[in-house]
């Protein structure tokens, strides 16, 4: 049960972000949402947190891509890969981006309505890693427990 689960929230969640990172790069999908993306991202490089701590200024272009590319790649690896390293990897860099956009949002004063997305999805994303570590713990605990009896019959 909990396997079905993961896959589906893995491929769920990828599928969405490579939607997202897609229309942060494109105008292929919305040009009027493009278009938004656009101007609210020159909102949200003026309060990156490393612009006012080092006095380094992000372009909000190059802030948008990077932050669409880097949804697409591990949205992607997500949705695709087996690996359950790497979607564990995708899955932290997004919940990087998670945080990063809720910081944003706060410090641009939006309303809660525009945050509230970027927490659900952030919460999304703990959740699968949640499940993700409970099934490895409880497989690892199903082996040691099948090596203990199996050792067990040995003995005897």
């Amino acid at each position: 049960m909990g396997s079905v689960v993961l896959k589906s929230l893995s491929v769920l969640l990828g599928i969405f972000f490579v939607f997202v990172g897609i229309m942060k790069l494109t105008s292929y999908i919305s040009k009027d949402l493009h278009k938004d993306l656009r101007k609210e991202y020159v909102k949200y490089a003026k309060v990156f947190p490393l612009a006012n701590a080092m006095d380094f200024k992000v372009p909000s272009k190059w802030y948008r891509r990077v932050v669409g590319t880097l949804e697409l790649v591990c949205g992607a690896a997500m949705a695709i890969i087996p690996n359950y390293k790497i979607k564990n990897a995708s899955n932290g860099v997004l919940l990087l981006l998670m945080l990063l956009a809720v910081y944003s949002h706060y410090m641009v004063n939006d309303k809660f309505e525009r945050i509230a997305p970027a927490l659900v999805f952030f919460f999304m994303l703990t959740g699968r890693l949640v499940i993700d570590w409970q099934l490895r713990r409880k497989n690892n605990q199903a082996a040691t427990a099948n090596g203990v009896d199996e050792k067990t019959k040995k003995q005897d």
